[in-house]
């Protein structure tokens, strides 16, 4: 046996074999997305929330920014509950996400999302929280 690097199609049939073998497990759908943000009244984009549906019927959020000039004004918490409103459209029943120290800690405890979990890598100075939120 030998450790070699995988070309894309490799990787495509490593991802497709892994979801044949999830696909026992799984039986919820994992389709559907959110895409949302705010425009300023020049329509530039001020603030943008990602998020997909992933098994089990849990929306994984993996973006929320709000421009630094626009921060502490409610563009965050409009998101998120813009983003909660159509995940229920979707079917989601959890909604989880991951934040580093500096970013959202704060914002998302306010919010009611439950931290499940955190690490700190001291020699690299950030640590990491993990949330979740059953709707």
């Amino acid at each position: 046996m030998v450790i070699i690097n995988l070309t894309d199609g490799q990787v495509k049939e490593v991802e497709e074999a892994l979801e044949c073998y999830d696909a026992q497990f799984i039986r919820t759908p994992q389709d559907g997305k959110i895409s949302i943000g705010i425009l300023d009244d020049t329509g530039q984009v001020i603030a943008g929330l990602a998020a997909v549906m992933t098994a089990f019927n849990i929306l994984y959020v993996s973006t929320v920014f709000v421009d630094e000039s626009h921060r502490r004004q409610g563009l965050g918490r409009k998101l998120m509950e813009e983003m909660e409103t159509r995940a229920k459209l979707l079917g989601a029943n959890t909604i989880r996400l991951d934040t580093f120290d500096w970013q959202g800690y704060d914002f998302y405890k306010a919010l009611d999302y439950q931290e499940v979990g955190h690490y700190a890598h001291e020699a690299d100075g950030y640590s990491e929280h993990f949330f979740v939120k059953f709707i």
